[in-house]
């Protein structure tokens, strides 16, 4: 065992501790302790430290409220007063743009707070284990049984205590639409006897696709006064409240015009397209998933918004758009865009791109080739979508020099 002091917070939700000029990460621990852990993984130049005890603790650390928490993976950070979790969160986004992107002197703001830092997710997946629902351990494929979740909103934790058991089933997808208040329970195996009591709507999903046992299979969503339709289990932001502040940033990053048109990159049901885009002469939307694109399609109609709409990925299909528009939003996977999508979308020249980001190591990356095709970085806002975890969601605004 070995005895650290911790400095920082680091990309990824572990505390980094020195020794002898090697970084040790560990999880668990806050900044500014004094800790004795045990080394589980040495990689040469770093090593990973199993957190054993904290010998001096944080002003931060604050005693966590769900009886879960070091054992369920859904959370990493409730041991952490709220303010101090979104201090790290602006300084890990400041600090990935410094180091990977060689962009040091960005206005990165305070994290924008859109909700509460319980009780916001208007969604979860779960695995089911000995007939309840269940999260997979802090990187492990361990499976957590679960008597409760803090991060479920009220209507959400209150059909989480009525599900009852669920034998027979493999997994258990619940969704609420905050605005409207329609649910939808998703259940792969055995539909259990008791869901009509649920009081929502239910589906079965298997290989063959999504099949409604009671009720519909679509929610609705609304964003900026806009009606959004998802189905099933297509992608929607988990925080609501946090999907009205991004459509917020993105339209400050942008200021569209009404002569000018949006390019929507990861469109997904139209978030932005449906609310940013309503400004704009017209929106080109790319999107990959098929049920996803039915959704896009039909909620900027419904907002009437006029749009081309191109099925596919979006480093297919842009380099057909070509440069048919003036502003861009792009909301990309972890992963990012990569080098050679942002040569073809700085080869368009839009005037300005809002990047929204799950990943700062990833934005960090693309905000610096982007600065190489002649794109100024003004303006980072993190926005805590996921309050008590290591996630961070964030929109950059580049404007073209």
């Amino acid at each position: 065992m070995i005895e650290l002091y911790t400095t920082d917070m680091v990309h990824g939700g572990e505390a980094i501790a020195r020794l002898d000029g090697k970084a040790h990460f560990v999880a668990g621990a806050l900044p500014n302790e004094r800790v004795v852990g045990q080394v589980v993984k040495d990689k040469g130049s770093w090593a990973r430290v199993d957190l054993i005890d904290v010998v001096a603790a944080s002003p931060a650390r604050v005693e966590p409220p769900c009886p879960h928490f070091a054992r369920c993976g859904g959370c990493q950070w409730q041991h952490a007063d709220y303010e101090a979790q979104l201090d790290w969160k602006r300084s890990i986004v400041a600090g990935q743009l410094a180091h990977l992107g060689g962009l040091e002197s960005v206005q990165v703001d305070a994290a924008i707070v859109p909700g509460p830092p319980y009780h916001y997710r208007n969604r979860m997946d779960f695995k089911i284990a000995a007939g309840v629902p269940a999260l997979h351990r802090l990187r492990s494929k361990t499976l957590e049984p679960l008597e409760v979740c803090l991060l479920l909103r009220p209507e959400l934790g209150e059909l989480f205590d009525r599900l009852g058991p669920l034998d027979g089933a493999r997994s258990l997808t619940m969704r609420v639409a905050a605005p409207t208040g329609d649910m939808l329970v998703i259940v792969e195996g055995d539909v259990p006897e008791q869901a009509a009591t649920w009081g929502a709507s239910v589906a079965h999903r298997s290989s063959r696709g999504l099949r409604s046992i009671i009720g519909g299979t679509t929610i609705t969503e609304v964003v900026a006064g806009t009606p959004l339709r998802i189905t099933g289990g297509s992608f929607f932001q988990v925080n609501s409240a946090g999907a009205e502040a991004l459509v917020e940033c993105v339209s400050e990053a942008l200021s569209p015009q009404p002569h000018e048109v949006l390019l929507d990159g990861y469109a997904g049901g139209g978030l932005f397209g449906a609310t940013v885009g309503a400004g704009c002469a017209a929106v080109v939307a790319i999107e990959a998933s098929p049920t996803a694109v039915a959704d896009l399609r039909h909620n900027l109609e419904a907002a009437d918004v006029e749009a081309v709409v191109y099925r596919g990925d979006f480093d297919a299909v842009l380099e057909e758009v070509g440069a048919a528009f003036d502003v861009a939003v792009v909301d990309p996977p972890r992963s990012g865009l990569g080098r050679e999508m942002i040569d073809v979308l700085a080869s368009a020249a839009p005037r300005a791109i809002a990047y929204v980001s799950c990943d700062p190591a990833s934005l960090a990356r693309d905000a610096g080739h982007l600065a190489a095709r002649g794109y100024r970085l003004d303006r980072v806002r993190p926005v805590d979508m996921f309050p008590q975890t290591y996630h961070i969601e964030a929109v950059a605004s580049f404007t073209l020099r």
